[in-house]
């Protein structure tokens, strides 16, 4: 049996994994403080399920990427809003490095391709294998395969544009 201080401390080892999928799938910093928050919530809710027949960040990709693609979907069904972010209210000046830009173009040629695409190549760039990234998304290897090269072509595409 899984305890609450055991989960405590898997969150805190794989923070990052919520952190860039939240990122990805919102729009807006209060998006993705609620989007973070839901996975969590998520994650604890199947932690006693949790059975290690895999690695516990597989298993949190896999609840993270599912919880991110059915907020996306409700959020679809809402309507749109006009985020927040957009408009300057006393928000601390940050430091723009030429690391952070690419960065946030990255994300910005990310938040484009589908909601699928998104995922896969997030775990792409998170260093996943095709074997991993495959247990996650439940696509074969070589599906993974091609769609990561079509995936890198479109991105190629829109930042040449």
């Amino acid at each position: 049996m899984h305890t609450k201080k055991e989960f405590i401390q898997d969150i805190k080892e794989n923070e990052g994994i919520i952190y860039k999928i939240a990122r990805i799938y919102s729009n807006n910093t209060e998006d993705q403080k609620d989007l973070y928050q839901e996975i969590v919530y998520q994650l604890w809710k199947s932690y006693s399920s949790f059975k290690e027949n895999s690695k516990i960040s597989t298993w949190m990709y896999r609840i993270a990427l599912n919880t991110a693609i059915s907020n996306l979907k409700k959020e679809k069904r809402k309507g749109s809003r006009v985020s927040i972010d957009n408009f300057p209210l006393n928000q601390m000046d940050q430091v723009d490095t030429v690391m952070e830009e690419r960065i946030a173009l990255l994300y910005a040629h990310i938040k484009k391709l589908s909601i699928v695409e998104r995922g896969i190549i997030l775990l792409h760039l998170e260093g996943k294998n095709y074997d991993e990234i495959a247990t996650i998304t439940g696509f074969t290897n070589t599906n993974i395969g091609t769609r990561l090269a079509r995936i890198k072509q479109k991105i190629k595409s829109q930042i040449k544009q």
